[in-house]
């Protein structure tokens, strides 16, 4: 049978296929995704689920000229490979390569950039009263799943959009459950009927018939309401304001295809529940989805992983003092948004169960919550990554900084993140955080000292953030026992002449490598804040040049704070601040990433010397 996939290079020539050949293209899509992945590593089980779906997207809507928004970004990879980057799937998430999640730049039909959750449904609102402003007859379709469903920003567009005449159309790809009996040939015939025109047009026409008659129109309106309710969940999106259409078999491309072109031609906001199997087509994926959410390399004959081994990440630093902690103090809870395994959490939650909250993608809720909790006496640990915590700042200051509550922010994913790129880097928190007032903000530098300051943030009585990167750590050993780091103390860790690097966490390795070749001092600063200014004005006092070294921002950074005790002490020294710069970082090798930046020893000597010329 010849391969259709290798036929499709556009939208445009997927529209010119018999209907009969989709399920064809569906199989070739699938087991072309398993076996590039395999190669790259990256998402899988979430693109599997949406093959037949984003082929009938395509199939019916004319893209790029109708918008297609993809939440989170993760569910993609089909939709990149339907519209002329199959080869480019060999270079995914590598640098000069096709970024994992839509880009704006990168193609015409990523209609809107994604990589934080719950985002589509606004935006595609947006593009469709573009279109309605501007007089044209065009979709916009958000595509979001269950799980993004959770966040409030999705119920506040909702909210809006119903009560618009825009051309929306709202997908809910809900893929929590496997496809059960009661989405079956009835459910699919229902939803075709209630998304036809014959129905419709039916609808409008009593509503136009009856609306002389105001208790009898509401009367109609109830009823149909109860009549949808007995065999669709549509009670709630009717009240936002939308038809809702569903649920359907989101891998039957008949349903799917017959379905959306009857959408197409109705006017106002439509919703469609259509029901996925994560990791469907792929059996190991299938019985372990969240496994294969994210991966590395792995085998596609059997699905075991490549090249495992290495040593132990700062997650799993931060989940096994999480279980130690909590062993020890009844108090603890545990707070995550959605994000158990990716945080660390999964043995924190076999072992204490009822101490366990996953609050959904609900970074704004997580926060509120953990400061209710320590407002009665509990002591929470919100496990958040670095560039979701951004998502709930309001929260952070007005809800915990400002009550000055107890709060532990086990903060993964700081600094660079590599292949996930911009959208995930933890670029900022330094930045963000320091400028909070109660606020303590620390840097380890080392596996060890992660653990040791988890304990020292979390038998403080104040808000504590502990940030950390994203993978392993040096392969520093931690130790069982827990001590208390003093608050706000650095502490030297190599003793040079005239170059004095302050280095503040993951930046510590590289500084020292960096010294061995200038004869610099190094020191390890641990604090952000409260920071050790009498330290930096110790080493400001002996040493003809500052160096400060961060894996954050330059810009409202560690040095600034260094910058700023140097200038209230009026203390006139040179002063060197490294760190990321003033742009949006790639996707990429993490390492040659912070090459690239400077933020290697090699990097770290050429900044010095260049600095000693001036």
């Amino acid at each position: 049978m010849p391969q259709l996939l290798e036929t499709i290079d556009s939208p445009a020539q997927l529209r010119q296929l018999d209907r009969k050949q989709l399920p064809q293209l569906a199989d070739e899509l699938r087991a072309f995704l398993v076996e590039s992945v395999s190669q790259t590593g990256g998402h899988l089980s979430s693109n599997l689920g949406v093959v037949e779906l984003t082929i009938a997207l395509h199939y019916v809507f004319n893209t790029p000229d109708d918008r297609l928004v993809w939440d989170v970004g993760h569910q993609t990879y089909p939709h990149k490979i339907l519209t002329g980057r199959r080869t480019g799937m060999a270079g995914l998430r590598k640098e000069g390569g096709i970024a994992g999640f839509p880009r704006r730049a990168e193609s015409e039909y990523d209609a809107f950039g994604a990589g934080h959750s719950s985002t589509s449904i606004s935006a595609a609102l947006g593009m469709a009263v573009a279109a309605q402003q501007a007089g044209l007859d065009r979709r916009s379709v958000a595509i979001i799943g269950d799980g993004a469903m959770s966040a409030g920003m999705a119920f506040e567009a909702l909210n809006n959009a119903g009560a618009m005449d825009a051309n929306l159309l709202v997908i809910l790809n809900d893929n929590d459950m496997s496809i059960s009996p009661p989405v079956g040939a009835l459910n699919n015939y229902l939803a075709k009927l209630l998304s036809g025109r014959m129905y419709n047009s039916m609808r409008r026409g009593t509503e136009k018939v009856l609306g002389v008659a105001p208790p009898i129109l509401e009367l109609a309106k109830r009823a149909e309401e109860h009549v949808k309710g007995m065999v669709t969940p549509s009670t709630l999106l009717e009240e936002f304001g939308f038809n809702y259409i569903g649920p359907v078999n989101g891998h039957d491309l008949d349903v799917l295809v017959a379905t959306l072109s009857n959408i197409r031609e109705l006017k106002g906001p439509q919703f469609l529940h259509v029901i996925t199997q994560k990791g469907h087509g792929f059996k190991p994926a299938e019985e372990n989805p969240g496994k294969y959410h994210g991966v590395g390399k792995f085998d596609p004959a059997n699905g075991e992983a490549v090249g495992s081994g290495g040593h132990k990440t700062y997650t799993q630093v931060f989940g096994e003092w999480l279980v130690d902690m909590a062993r020890k103090d009844e108090r603890l809870i545990g707070i995550t948004p959605a994000m158990c395994d990716g945080s660390g959490l999964n043995a924190f939650q076999e072992e204490f169960p009822a101490r366990y909250f996953d609050v959904g993608i609900a970074e704004q809720h997580a926060l509120t919550f953990a400061a209710g909790l320590a407002c009665d006496g509990m002591k929470p640990v919100v496990a958040i990554y670095s560039t979701f915590l951004q998502r709930a700042y309001d929260q952070l200051i007005h809800d915990i900084a400002l009550q000055n509550l107890p709060v532990l922010l086990a903060i993964d994913r700081a600094g660079l993140v590599g292949a996930d790129g911009p959208t995930h880097a933890g670029s900022f928190d330094i930045s963000y955080l320091r400028c909070v007032p109660n606020m303590v903000v620390m840097t380890p530098a080392d596996e060890d000292e992660c653990r040791q300051m988890l304990y020292t943030g979390f038998m403080l009585d104040t808000p504590v953030a502990v940030r950390y990167p994203r993978g392993c750590g040096t392969g520093m050993q931690t130790q069982a026992t827990m001590t208390a780091i003093p608050l706000g103390k650095g502490e030297l860790r190599r003793e040079g002449k005239k170059i004095a690097i302050l280095a503040f966490g993951s930046m510590l390795s590289p500084a020292l490598e960096a010294a061995e070749t200038l004869d610099a001092t190094v020191a390890n600063m641990r604090f952000v804040k409260p920071l050790d200014t009498t330290l930096v004005l110790q080493l400001a006092n002996s040493h003809d040049l500052l160096v400060t070294i961060e894996e954050n921002a330059v810009m409202g950074g560690a040095g600034s704070a260094v910058c700023e005790a140097l200038q209230a002490a009026a203390h006139p020294v040179a002063l060197l601040q490294l760190g990321l710069p003033d742009r949006f970082i790639e996707h990429g090798n993490p390492e040659k990433l912070l090459a690239d930046c400077g933020l290697d020893a090699a990097g770290i000597i050429a900044a010095v010397e260049k600095k000693l010329t001036y």
